[in-house]
């Protein structure tokens, strides 16, 4: 009898220990990048590389901030990802929710077409985007940059995948009791949908902050850069200086990550819900 709560405790104990391990292993490289970006110039470039800085400085960021574009780059990755989230989830949300609830003719066909889609690599969409974005005068604005965030087929899926949850005798009510269709959604919807939401929010925004070929194609002016660009510019202009370069790689990877840790229950709630609907 207390053989089996023994056993069960000790491979408990097993299992954790083990994924530690692996969780340690996985922060080893942002650690190490975080340590190189604190040490003075050309120390990380000795040998054996040291693991920790003999005198952590935050020269290479008043440097990093001071001697480029780097503020202005931030603010840039900063706009166009929130605009891209909110853009995203006002599109993909009304589309969702009308492939699960709104009743209308080809909808079935419809969205079989667009999963069928999905097979298609982003790539090979981009240079006929890019055709017609420049035959509209949009090359190099910010509006060009957003237009492959306004609607995805994924999150057209995610949301109507979440949406079929909702029990149809609600939306019903609120029909019967005069509401209106922009109201039901609003009012009722919305507030159902917040998981998903929240999940669908930090998947384009994590998607457009890291982005780093669609914004190289599409804008010309430097000014206009996002993070992932600046930080490639500055690389070939900084090669040697690694102290620099990590602390731009900081700099890059800390808000997403920092916006990943605060929201991942919603993350994981909202990936996890309506995955049994069909």
């Amino acid at each position: 009898m207390i053989g089996k709560p023994m056993r069960n405790l000790w491979r408990g104990f097993g299992g954790n220990i083990g994924l530690s391990f692996f969780a340690a292993f996985a922060m080893l490289p942002l650690l190490w990048m975080l340590s190189v970006s604190l040490m003075s110039p050309g120390e990380a470039s000795s040998f054996p590389p040291p693991l920790l800085p003999k005198h952590p400085t935050l020269e290479n960021y008043m440097k990093l901030f001071e001697y480029s574009s780097m503020g202005r780059n931030f603010l840039n990755s900063l706009f166009v990802a929130s605009s891209a989230t909110l853009l995203s989830l006002t599109f993909n949300v009304s589309a969702g929710y009308a492939f699960a609830k709104l009743e209308f003719k080809g909808r079935q066909l419809l969205f079989r077409g667009l999963l069928s889609a999905l097979v298609i690599p982003a790539q090979v969409s981009m240079i006929p985007l890019f055709l017609m974005l420049k035959g509209m005068g949009l090359v190099n604005s910010w509006i060009g940059v957003l237009i492959p965030f306004v609607a995805s087929i994924f999150g057209i899926f995610l949301i109507r995948q979440y949406a079929l949850s909702i029990p149809t005798e609600l939306i019903e009510s609120a029909r019967i009791e005069g509401a209106s269709e922009i109201r039901i959604f609003r009012s009722v919807v919305v507030p159902l949908l917040t998981p998903i939401l929240i999940t669908l929010g930090l998947f384009t925004f994590l998607a457009a902050w890291n982005d780093f070929l669609w914004p190289l194609i599409v804008l010309t002016d430097s000014d206009k850069y996002t993070l992932p660009i600046a930080l490639a510019s500055l690389s070939r202009e900084h090669v040697q200086d690694v102290e620099l370069m990590m602390a731009g790689a900081v700099v890059t990877v800390t808000p997403v990550l920092v916006l990943f840790l605060a929201l991942q229950r919603f993350y994981m709630s909202g990936t996890l819900a309506g995955s049994v609907k069909g």
